[in-house]
Formats: structure tokens, C-alpha cells, sequence
């Protein structure tokens, strides 16, 4: 399982998801351009020392992430506000991709028309959005809980 990140804005996100993925065990995809430099200096700042301890790949275009991904024979979950299947209700396999919209813009159509399926985590009416990582983190931990991915952790 792995989560990927669709041009991310924020460079603490980036740093969160880092972080989030390291303690999870998952692999993280970064798909780019990015909002933010993304150097050595920009990475080290905010994976605090987590940076070595994640197992990422950086991807330069969508199209790269994405052929990428069927190398690899995994589905694309996109996490998005305006997913059809609700969170609860997708059944995951172990090989996804969970990969989040971009924090300013969303997914642009074309992006959300390549993914397998396009998932959301129901939220209380009237509200717009979770942090992209938060909502990382809620996705991850019920696809790990369907495919059995806790159980290799502490």
C-alpha cells in the first residue's frame, strides 16, 4: 500500500505525509510540479528526521506516477471530497495507491477520470474539506484495516 500526494502546495504537508508513511510502513509517491522548491534543505525541514525513514519516490508528472503505479499492477484511490463511494463502503486491496488532491485546487478532471475509483470520507454537512493529510491518515487506516496492514506493525 503506499499514498501519493498530487502536487502538493504545502511543504509541511509534504512533511507530514512523510512522517505519516515512516510510521505506517507505506510507501509515499510525490507527483509533481509541487507549490513549494522541493530540495534536499525544503525535505530535510519538514520530515524532521523522518525523511530516511520513508520510503518514497518522486514522480515528475502524473502520467510518470501513473505508469508507474500499473508497473506495479496497483489500483489509484483518489481521496476527494467528491467521491462517489463513501470511505466505509470501498472494499481496498492491499496493493492501492491512496493518492490525495491537491490542497488549493482539488484534482483537476482529467486526473480524477484515470483513477480506479474516487473515494470520500463523509464529513458533517455543510462542511468543505479535512487537511489533506488527516484525511490521509483516515484512509490509510481503514484500508490497512481491511487488508490486514496493521499487522505487521507494533
Amino acid at each position: 500500500m503506499r499514498l501519493a500526494l498530487f502536487q502538493p502546495d504545502i511543504a509541511p504537508n509534504l512533511g507530514a505525509a512523510i512522517r505519516l508513511t515512516a510510521c505506517l510502513g507505506v510507501g509515499l509517491d510525490v507527483i509533481e510540479p509541487c507549490g513549494f522548491p522541493l530540495s534536499d534543505k525544503t525535505l530535510k525541514r519538514t520530515s524532521l528526521d523522518y525523511g530516511d525513514k520513508c520510503d518514497w519516490q518522486r514522480h515528475d508528472s502524473f502520467a510518470a506516477f501513473a505508469a508507474a503505479t500499473m508497473l506495479r499492477n496497483s489500483r489509484i484511490v483518489l481521496i476527494e471530497t467528491e467521491g462517489s463511494t463513501r470511505l466505509i463502503d470501498f472494499v481496498f486491496e492491499p496493493s492501492d495507491v491512496l493518492m490525495l488532491g491537491r490542497e488549493t485546487e482539488g484534482t483537476p478532471p482529467d486526473v480524477i477520470a484515470a483513477c480506479h475509483a474516487c473515494v470520500r470520507i463523509p464529513m458533517a454537512p455543510g462542511l468543505r474539506s479535512l487537511n489533506v493529510v488527516t484525511a490521509g491518515a483516515i484512509a490509510l487506516t481503514e484500508a490497512m484495516r481491511q487488508t490486514g496492514g496493521w499487522a505487521t506493525l507494533d
